[in-house]
């Protein structure tokens, strides 16, 4: 398994081609919610009078994903920016601050972030949390921040995600927890059980 990175720490990283070219910053992560896949990334211009970039980069031509850039072979990789948003919404605007219920009704929470393998398939592997009271009992506001781990399928309903009740019975506090049980499917450490 390769490392989970938050999709909203992506935000303004470089895009860089093997060849070390300077191509564009990634500007907002393109997802699919219901297939629990990033789907690509809109570009910002490298320059304050650049203007926005007309293309886009599809999670396909992403080379590699790192803490300090995007990388990708060339700038062949990317494609038009409208026809890449023709079907897709961006993470701002489809998931973040979306509800969070489990199939049976049960409030989790509402979305802050979207967990991703840095992996070459985009895959969503869990979501960060501010969790509800029920999920979360007796912690300050503050500390109700928790990773859901992705299980089975997820439907989205409006602005709400609908995942399996199995999601919501162990809770990470940090990505090292969140890890475990995507590696695992066990409990790791720093995980709560909800009542």
């Amino acid at each position: 398994m390769n490392e989970l990175m938050a999709a909203r720490s992506l935000s303004t990283r470089p895009v860089v081609t093997l060849g070390g070219d300077a191509v564009a910053h990634v500007k907002d992560t393109v997802c699919d919610a219901a297939a629990g896949r990033i789907t690509g990334f809109t570009l910002s211009g490298r320059g304050l009078l650049s203007g926005p970039p007309k293309e886009g980069l599809p999670w396909s031509a992403v080379y590699a994903l790192g803490h300090d850039a995007v990388m990708i072979r060339d700038r062949r990789g990317l494609v038009s920016a409208a026809a890449m948003m023709a079907h897709q919404r961006t993470l701002r605007a489809r998931v973040l601050g979306a509800r969070v219920l489990t199939e049976s009704g049960t409030e989790i929470g509402t979305v802050l972030d979207v967990v991703v393998e840095g992996g070459t398939d985009g895959r969503i592997v869990g979501f960060r949390v501010a969790a509800s009271r029920r999920l979360a009992p007796g912690r300050g506001r503050r500390h109700r921040r928790v990773y859901v781990p992705r299980r089975g399928k997820v439907s989205v309903a409006g602005r709400s995600l609908v995942l399996p009740d199995e999601a919501a019975r162990h809770v990470a506090d940090g990505l090292p927890g969140l890890t475990a049980l995507v590696v695992g499917g066990v409990p790791g450490p720093g995980e709560v059980s909800p009542p």
